[in-house]
């Protein structure tokens, strides 16, 4: 294919994104940008002047990429939310929840140990500088991961 024929080609943007709360649901060229980059060489029609979505873009998603998407929602990014992914992390590790990808319950006692021994090393390194709120959760957190540890080490 000459450089020409593939000048003529084109391009054509989707946008799949959901407009929760927006009232016209029109969105900036600014937001559209990242979009455009990001669009794989299969969703590339023809037509460069289509910008409707066909449907025919999710038909070609493996099971591997559906995974990859992140979540809608997803919680603020703090102190507290990270002390309770490591713990969320410790209980799926001894067996007690169940592992959010596969649903399946397995022990790694070693794994959960070094979990629960890191979220000890994070409060050594950040006493003092924690809020009352989050030196309690640490607290809390790290006593009952080590009770379940215990009885499930027995």
């Amino acid at each position: 294919m000459s450089e020409e024929e593939k000048k003529d080609q084109g391009f054509r943007v989707s946008d799949r994104r959901r407009f929760s709360g927006a009232e016209s649901g029109e969105v900036s060229k600014e937001e559209k940008a990242p979009e455009e980059e990001k669009k794989p060489p299969e969703t590339q029609g023809a037509e460069g002047d289509s910008a409707e979505p066909t449907g025919q873009e999710d038909a070609g998603k493996t099971p591997e990429a559906e995974k990859r998407e992140e979540p809608t929602a997803l919680p603020e990014i703090n102190f507290s939310t990270f002390v309770v992914s490591l713990s969320s992390s410790a209980l799926i590790h001894m067996g007690i929840a169940p592992d959010p990808m596969t649903g399946e319950q397995k022990k790694d006692l070693a794994i959960a140990k070094q979990t629960i021994d890191m979220l000890g090393m994070l409060q050594e390194k950040t006493r003092g500088n924690l809020t009352e709120e989050e030196g309690q959760l640490m607290e809390s957190m790290l006593y009952d991961l080590r009770m379940r540890y215990v009885a499930e080490s027995k």
